[in-house]
C-alpha cells in the first residue's frame, strides 16, 4: 500500500488556510494536512517538541507549504532553522507567499526552499496552482530516500 505523507500547512491567515484546504478538496488531494498558524508552531512540530513529541500522533511531514509573512517567527527564521537542524532531513519545503519580490524569492531559495510559489489572490487561480503543484510535486517528484544506504531512491508522497 502506498504512503500518503503528510503536508504540513504554515500560514498565520486563516483565511488563506481554509482557500488552501479548500482547493486541495477540489483537486483531488488526498494527502493528510496539518495546519499550524505561526512559525513557531511550526519549529516546535518539526522537532517534535512542545504539544508535537508523538511521532504517531504528529509524524513528520513529507511536504512543508511555508508563508513566509508571519509575525514574531517568519518563514525565513522557519528556513534558516530548518538548513541549521535538519540538513539531511529529506523533506520538501514549498514557499507559498504574496512576498514575490525578486530578493525574497532568492533568500528562500538561499536557505534551502525546493520551490517557491506565489499566492494568486482568485480562488479559481489557487485550485490551478494547488492542482499544478500536486501534480508535480505530489505526484511525480521524486525525493531522496530517508535510508542513505537503500537503492530505491525515492520518496512516495502518493
Amino acid at each position: 500500500m502506498e504512503e500518503r505523507r503528510l503536508i504540513l500547512l504554515v500560514d498565520d491567515s486563516s483565511d488563506d488556510r481554509l482557500l488552501l484546504i479548500r482547493a486541495f478538496q477540489k483537486v483531488g488531494v488526498v494527502n493528510p494536512v496539518v495546519e499550524l498558524s505561526s512559525g513557531f508552531e511550526a519549529i516546535q512540530y518539526l522537532e517534535g517538541s512542545g504539544e508535537y513529541t508523538d511521532r504517531t500522533r504528529y509524524p513528520f511531514p513529507g511536504i512543508l507549504l511555508l508563508d513566509l509573512n508571519m509575525p514574531h517567527v517568519s518563514g525565513f527564521s522557519v528556513l534558516q532553522w530548518i538548513r541549521d537542524k535538519l540538513v539531511s532531513t529529506p523533506f520538501l519545503v514549498i514557499v507559498l507567499s504574496r512576498l514575490d519580490e525578486i530578493k525574497n524569492i532568492n533568500r528562500a531559495y538561499a536557505l534551502g526552499a525546493n520551490s517557491f510559489l506565489t499566492k494568486p489572490g482568485d480562488e479559481k487561480e489557487l485550485q490551478a496552482l494547488i492542482k499544478s503543484f500536486h501534480d508535480y510535486w505530489v505526484l511525480r517528484n521524486k525525493g531522496p530516500s530517508a535510508d542513505p544506504e537503500s537503492s530505491a531512491g525515492g520518496v512516495k508522497l502518493a
